[in-house]
């Protein structure tokens, strides 16, 4: 029994030992000191270890955070919500909400990280960061990590390129031929990537690279070529000359959307019509019974970009110039805060994509939304760098050769002798760990502050006039304090939600109305229900002013809601 307590005594001192002590901690500014739940920033985290992060912060921040699910995976897998605000200072859906999503794409992983990060952030510096408190006090985030967990897991734990697989894991025939997953990805020589295939050819136009044979580059016009390039590992199981060209699940998760969707034959990824893929109907109902979102980031990768709608050319006229000024605003902070990402205009900047999440947030909800791709190389060396030469100098430099897999010769059952190599499935689109934190933070940063600029509603003025008979006429102005108005031009144009109501209680309300302009004395009157006025939207920076004559009461109350903008109330 000695023996056992002398052993339990030895692993209690090592495990704290191991332990970090507050009392040896300095804090960094911006970061806080002492975290109650330590999270590592530098790696990626399966659907096992987000839900342990989710559960670990909604028991040590209950009055910030409150853990739950959004629905199941086509697998069965939850889909964690981390509802985020200062819970003691009001209902969580009576404040604007903030919606964040990230990894539509199985292998765009980092925008998992990028919202967990976000929650994590609110919840551990709320107690020293009075800005923090402020905003979890007007607003609350609803954080969604991976709306793709299935597509997750099997992208980290299953033999896979950078690029691929990009969708979820509903099996779909791609190539229309009547069979499904017939040539699935090989991991040839098992080293748990799926990487490049080459070929010594005399009609070659490669070559290896003096300078870091890794790296395959064109021979000049005028010089033999050595190696043809196979494309990535793979096995021609079925005989058709082709290799890898089913891959599970190869819709794409972001054209399954309902703004403007599209089938497959015309535009290639969408499924069999919108909201046909379970997680994102999983989001759709969450959204839909949630009407105070008023702001939204999915996070995707990469390519350092700020994104807005709209996605299909044919609505380029679309946003009228007030919501572009807002866009524009957020957009261009974001350049600041995020050195290395441009704001860009899908559409405009890319291409058209129809019946993505994007236009059906902005469009179909009059939620103003940006998607952020993730990670740009210009981090490699912080410079706009020259393409695939700087990703193979940053990997040599910077990670020592930890991220490109070698040249190995390898006996192909059909391609004879060839050589299988290049970058891992963990670079180039995702962050290298060093700057995924750094990354992470900044587009927090972002998402915050196009949170802080959703509306925030104040009672700013109540005056008082006697008009004589026992009558009196009361005069409020309700002030929007930040950029973003209480309905987007497209939410008025469509009427997807309803107007914002403002009321008096207390009192006998014998007229009342909405003041077009009070130095003039124009006034349209609400005959019906006059207590309640209805306003159309409530505008950025901006204000209404709304009038009631009443009878008796001295005393009363002048309430707000807004789905959009809240519910806020004064009493006189």
């Amino acid at each position: 029994m000695k023996i056992l307590v002398s052993i339990l005594s030895l692993v209690l001192v090592s495990v704290a030992a191991l332990a970090q002590d507050a009392n040896g901690v300095f804090r960094a500014a911006g970061s806080p000191e002492n975290p109650k739940v330590q999270v590592s920033w530098n790696r990626y985290y399966n659907h096992a270890g987000v839900t342990d992060i989710c559960k670990k912060l909604a028991a040590a921040h209950p009055d910030l955070i409150k853990l739950s699910s959004i629905g199941k995976s086509y697998q069965g897998r939850e889909m964690w919500l981390l509802t985020v605000t200062d819970f003691k200072t009001g209902k969580p859906e009576e404040k604007p909400g903030f919606y964040i999503d990230g990894n539509i794409h199985s292998n765009e992983i980092q925008g998992t990280e990028m919202a967990l990060y976000t929650a994590w952030y609110l919840a551990e510096t709320f107690k020293d960061v009075s800005f923090i408190k402020e905003l979890l006090a007007d607003k609350v985030f609803y954080i969604v990590p991976t709306i793709n967990p299935d597509a997750r897991d099997h992208y980290m734990k299953e033999p896979n390129s950078q690029n691929s697989p990009r969708s979820g894991v509903i099996p779909v025939d791609n190539d229309r031929d009547g069979l499904i997953d017939e040539d699935g990805f090989n991991d040839l020589n098992g080293d748990g990537h799926i990487t490049m295939m080459i070929r010594k050819s005399p009609t070659g136009r490669m070559k290896k690279d003096p300078n870091d044979p890794r790296r395959l580059i064109p021979a000049k016009v005028d010089e033999q070529g050595e190696y043809e390039m196979l494309g990535f590992e793979g096995i021609d199981v079925d005989g058709d000359g082709r290799v890898n060209e089913d891959g599970t699940g190869y819709y794409d998760p972001n054209r399954d959307w309902a703004w403007k969707w599209q089938p497959n034959h015309i535009q290639n990824g969408a499924y069999k019509y919108p909201f046909s893929i379970p997680e994102n109907r999983n989001v759709r109902d969450f959204v839909m019974a949630h009407p105070n979102i008023a702001g939204a980031q999915s996070f995707h990768n990469s390519g350092g970009m700020l994104l807005r709608g709209p996605g299909a050319e044919e609505d380029a006229g679309s946003y009228n110039a007030d919501d572009v000024r807002i866009y524009d605003a957020i957009g261009k902070k974001g350049e600041l805060l995020i050195p290395g990402y441009r704001y860009l205009i899908v559409h405009k900047d890319l291409y058209t994509a129809w019946g993505g999440e994007l236009d059906w947030f902005n469009s179909g909800r009059g939620i103003f939304t940006f998607s952020n791709e993730l990670f740009t190389s210009y981090m490699y060396f912080n410079r706009q760098g020259s393409g695939q030469e700087d990703v193979y100098a940053f990997d040599q430099s910077l990670l020592f050769g930890d991220a490109i897999v070698s040249w190995q010769e390898y006996d192909h059952p059909q391609f004879g002798k060839i050589e299988i190599g290049g970058v891992k499935k963990n670079f180039t689109r995702a962050d290298p760990g060093f700057l995924l934190e750094s990354d992470a933070h900044r587009n927090m940063a972002f998402c915050i502050y196009h949170a802080y600029h959703m509306p925030k509603l104040v009672v700013e003025e109540m005056t008082e006039k006697n008009l004589g008979g026992g009558l009196t006429e009361i005069t409020v102005v309700v002030t929007n304090k930040r950029m973003i108005p209480t309905h987007s031009s497209l939410d008025l144009r469509y009427k997807i939600e309803r107007p914002d109501y403002i009321s008096i209680q207390g009192p006998k309300v014998i007229a009342g109305m909405v003041v077009e302009n009070r130095d003039l004395n124009i006034a349209r009157e609400q005959k019906n229900n006059p207590a309640t006025l209805e306003v159309s939207n409530i505008p950025g920076m901006g204000s209404v002013t709304v009038r009631w004559i009443v009878s008796g009461g001295k005393n009363y109350t002048i309430k707000v809601d807004s789905k959009k903008g809240g519910v806020v109330s004064k009493q006189k």
